[in-house]
């Protein structure tokens, strides 16, 4: 593993200590409160915004083992598979984005678009409270960038001695091992977490291409908690991950498939519309080898209908991945007059060596947060004021295809100090709740940018309320990686964004909690302006290298809808809940919305929880995609390796998942799993991999499962 310099360390934690506890009602970080609940399950947070909560017995419950298994198959919340090889994976909120995602660590954000693509799957549960998921531009006063929503893992700070071991095995190979250990001493407390999650690379349609990514994952981290430091009230955490993934070659002989650099290992006549040939797939426009004009005029050329054969080895349909991370947070808060202080600092180091399909990407980044916030009544309102500032740098080195050299080709540096100030007020005798905030960023490359928001909570009722918000965010684009992840065989990219990608929302939310039925539906609008976009095939006008264009949208994308949450405790051990969600797309560019996304999804749920015994079993219908639009088919066909053309349309299908556990004394507990018990996978219906007309291959053809049933048990110890 690298060395950490300790100097930043050191300088985060003193900063710390010298240590916006933002009360009930607020923007950012949620801290802990009453929660109207319905049998044993809550439905939104008792927050005047709209904010779900998922607790730590919810997350064991479903089997989560990272966060991405965590927040996914939930209304109006999902996580999307952007690349079939590798799969990096975004969380994505409304159906917008991943990238407009914001993830915080007890209200802290010091993830990137770099950090985020791989590094969600390796962010850890151990010592999690709960997560708090708040969709909509500005739902957290400190995070603007979070133009979808934001999601918040919230530490949990123990109160006795404990130990909780989780040992898992599953199919293909797959192996976790949980652990998690806590001290408590007069005046504090000390947390200490491990884990090690591995899986095999899984080929479902026998051409010896993966679907589902395998991986080597060790994540380590320790926290501490002291009550009273000079008045401040401390928490903190440092965190380790190294994680080693590759797709594409079966599996984990890393530098074997580098080296493989020619020839045709893999079959691809095997799967749904497989070619005709093992040796490669039709072409069905034909391929002009050499760019003339011309096809015919040379030996590598291919007649249209003709097999292009393969020849780039093992290495040329594989991505590898090492990802190593270290990242400190903490938190220091103080009572001042009626109202309180609060100092937070955030520091990440990020090292990613990958290669892609012979291209090669080295990239580190750093990344700072510093923030320091008051929150005091004037009167009967409560006014929170404070200041943040975000340091974030990329650096990268890497290769063409061929060895050209690329470096630097996405490097850039960002300073972001930031003011905010947020004002809350009760009206009725509490009826009716008001919120209303701003934040100034001044970013050294985009200027001044001004984010409001305003949110209403009216009480109707004991049981039912309506909460409305409006706001708007702004999100600086950093990365390639924010579009395609692995655009690297190109000699440069070009950075034509002269504005920042603008968001504006609106949102309702109506909920009712009774003693035996909850409910919360939801609407909201979503309007993106200036979205960042790729275009990977222009050529320097000089040269004639392939470059890549990274651009802004000239018109604005819109995502609209709705979703509804009806929860019912039948008996007192068992629930139901039955959910569906409703979005519309409204885009004319290609590659704003890059990604097939369904208009529906509907969720089916039951749970059990009776003396030793807990059970789930949950159904997830997912609605037809339209291919043809978001895929961009009328510029560029796509094609099967017969010739056959892909779906204009994906099928809708079901998912189903359960587990159960049963508690064989106090200390020893036992359970087992499946997901996706009906074994549904896209591969069955069309493969992840295309063509276009002249033969040239991609990996995004994605609208699916990539991985079939998956069975799994194992054992937890709690002391």
């Amino acid at each position: 593993m690298p060395h950490f310099d300790p100097k930043p360390l050191s300088l985060a934690i003193m900063l710390a200590f010298a240590g916006p506890a933002l009360a009930d009602k607020q923007l950012s970080e949620i801290t802990v409160s009453s929660g109207k609940t319905v049998g044993a399950k809550p439905v939104l947070r008792d927050e005047i915004i709209a904010t779900e909560s998922l607790g730590a017995r919810e997350l064991e419950k479903t089997g989560a083992t990272m966060l991405t298994e965590a927040l996914d198959k939930r209304p109006g919340i999902s996580v999307q598979t952007e690349c079939s090889i590798c799969n990096v994976r975004n969380v994505v909120l409304n159906n917008l984005p991943g990238r407009y995602t914001t993830l915080l660590i007890d209200g802290i954000p010091i993830f990137s678009s770099v950090s985020t693509a791989y590094g969600l799957d390796s962010v850890s549960l151990g010592g999690v409270e709960r997560i708090d998921i708040s969709r909509g531009a500005g739902t957290s006063l400190i995070a603007p960038e979070a133009l979808a929503g934001s999601v918040n893992m919230v530490t949990r700070r123990p109160t006795k001695d404990e130990f909780i071991g989780v040992q898992q095995f599953g199919s293909y190979g797959h192996i976790n091992t949980d652990l998690f250990g806590a001290k408590v001493f007069q005046g504090g407390a000390l947390t200490a977490n491990f884990n090690h999650n591995g899986h095999d690379s899984v080929d479902a349609d026998g051409n010896k291409v993966s679907e589902y990514t395998g991986f080597k994952r060790n994540l380590g981290g320790i926290g501490f908690f002291l009550d009273d430091v000079g008045g401040f009230s401390i928490k903190g955490r440092l965190d380790i991950v190294d994680e080693k993934r590759m797709g594409g070659a079966m599996g984990d002989d890393y530098a074997k498939v580098k080296a493989d650099q020619s020839g045709n290992p893999f079959l691809w006549s095997k799967g749904k519309n497989g070619s005709p040939s093992n040796a490669g797939w039709v072409t069905v426009d034909g391929f002009d080898s050499d760019g003339s004009g011309f096809i015919g005029d040379h030996p590598d050329d291919v007649a249209a209908g003709g097999i292009r054969n393969y020849d780039d080895g093992l290495g040329g349909m594989s991505e590898i991945i090492f990802t190593d991370r270290q990242q400190f947070i903490s938190s220091a808060t103080h009572k001042l007059g009626d109202g309180s202080l609060r100092f937070a600092v955030g520091l990440a180091k990020h090292k990613q060596d990958s290669y892609y399909e012979h291209a090669i990407y080295k990239a580190e980044q750093t990344q700072y947060y510093l923030e320091a916030s008051t929150q005091q009544p004037i009167g009967a309102t409560l006014v929170t004021g404070g200041v943040t500032y975000r340091y974030e740098d990329l650096k990268s080195k890497g290769a063409m295809a061929d060895g050209t050299p690329n470096d630097g080709i996405d490097d850039y540096k960002y300073k972001t100090p930031g003011l905010f100030l947020q004002a809350y007020h009760a009206f009725l005798d509490g009826v009716v709740e008001v919120n209303g905030s701003v934040r100034y960023d001044d970013h050294n490359i985009f200027g001044g940018i001004t984010s409001p928001r305003f949110n209403v909570l009216w009480n109707h009722s004991h049981e039912l309320n309506s909460r409305f918000a409006v706001g708007r965010g702004f999100r600086a684009p950093t990365s390639f990686f924010e579009q395609d992840h692995g655009i690297l065989d190109t000699s440069r990219i070009v950075r034509d964004i002269d504005k920042a990608e603008i968001s504006d929302n609106a949102s309702y939310a109506l909920s009712y909690a009774g003693d035996r039925l909850a409910w919360v539906s939801s609407l909201n609008y979503n309007k993106i302006k200036n979205m960042a976009m790729i275009d990977s095939g222009a050529t320097d006008p000089v040269s004639g290298a392939p470059i890549t264009l990274f651009t802004s949208a000239k018109k604005p994308v819109t995502v609209i809808g709705g979703d509804i949450t009806l929860t019912y405790k039948l008996t007192p051990t068992l629930e139901t809940t039955v959910a569906a969600e409703r979005f519309s797309y409204r885009f004319s560019e290609p590659g704003t919305l890059a990604f097939a996304r369904p208009e529906t999804r509907a969720y089916l749920r039951l749970d059990y929880e009776s003396g030793p015994w807990t059970g789930m079993i949950r159904g997830t219908w997912t609605g037809p995609m339209d291919l043809k639009k978001f895929y961009d088919y009328a510029n560029t066909p796509r094609y099967n390796f017969d010739g056959t053309r892909k779906m204009d349309k994906s099928p809708d299908y079901w998912t189903i998942d359960l587990r159960g556990e049963y508690r064989l004394d106090k200390r020893w507990s036992l359970f087992l799993g499946v997901d996706n018990l009906t074994d549904f996978k896209q591969s069955d219906k069309e493969s992840m991999l295309w063509v276009d007309g002249a033969g040239n291959y991609d990996v995004t053809q994605i609208w699916g499962p990539n991985r079939g049933r998956f069975v799994y048990g194992g054992v937890k110890l709690a002391l």
